[in-house]
């Protein structure tokens, strides 16, 4: 019998729980990449207001909490579904960017508040600086123009041990 995918070929995490963006920044939760080689950053937005655009921030950190915090400025591409309302019909793009730790308006085309968009950002755990395992994604508050939802799940890939998915390690640890 084969293996399923959830322990075999990936493992998720809750980045940012479904929240009003405009409630105030956001932080996201931390992820290790201790036993994984990557990790996919899927960010899920909801309609928001004109110039609300998101901002999100992509972070490194040397421990599971606390430690040594910095931003991480490999994002020079992420992946992107966009439409006024989300049906399944659309198709990824490649946005691409100089290397920064953040995305600004992810699109680049001033509507991303006025659109449903699913992101994507990849991370390779060897891009990690020197002494950091885990990452997390921050998003900005968003302003204060209207609701805007929006959620951060990450999902670990190339994992190191392959698990039953009871029997894998926490995403922290």
């Amino acid at each position: 019998m084969a293996q399923e995918g959830l322990g075999f070929h990936f493992d998720l995490s809750a980045g940012i729980i479904p929240v009003d963006s405009q409630t105030g920044a956001m932080t996201g939760k931390r992820v290790s990449l201790k036993n994984a080689g990557g990790v996919s950053i899927v960010v899920f937005k909801a309609v928001g207001t004109a110039n609300d655009d998101p901002v999100l921030t992509l972070k490194q950190y040397t421990a599971s909490s606390s430690g040594t915090t910095a931003n991480l400025a490999i994002i020079d591409h992420y992946y992107l579904k966009d439409a006024a309302l989300l049906a399944g019909t659309e198709t990824w793009s490649k946005v691409t960017q100089a290397a920064a730790a953040t995305i600004t308006d992810p699109g680049g085309a001033g509507t991303s508040a006025e659109h449903q968009q699913i992101l994507v950002i990849p991370v390779r755990a060897v891009q990690l600086s020197d002494g950091f395992k885990y990452v997390g994604l921050d998003i900005a508050d968003t302003g204060s123009a209207g609701a805007q939802l929006i959620s951060c799940l990450y999902i670990l890939h190339e994992l190191a041990i392959q698990r039953t998915p009871a029997n894998l390690a926490a995403a922290l640890s």
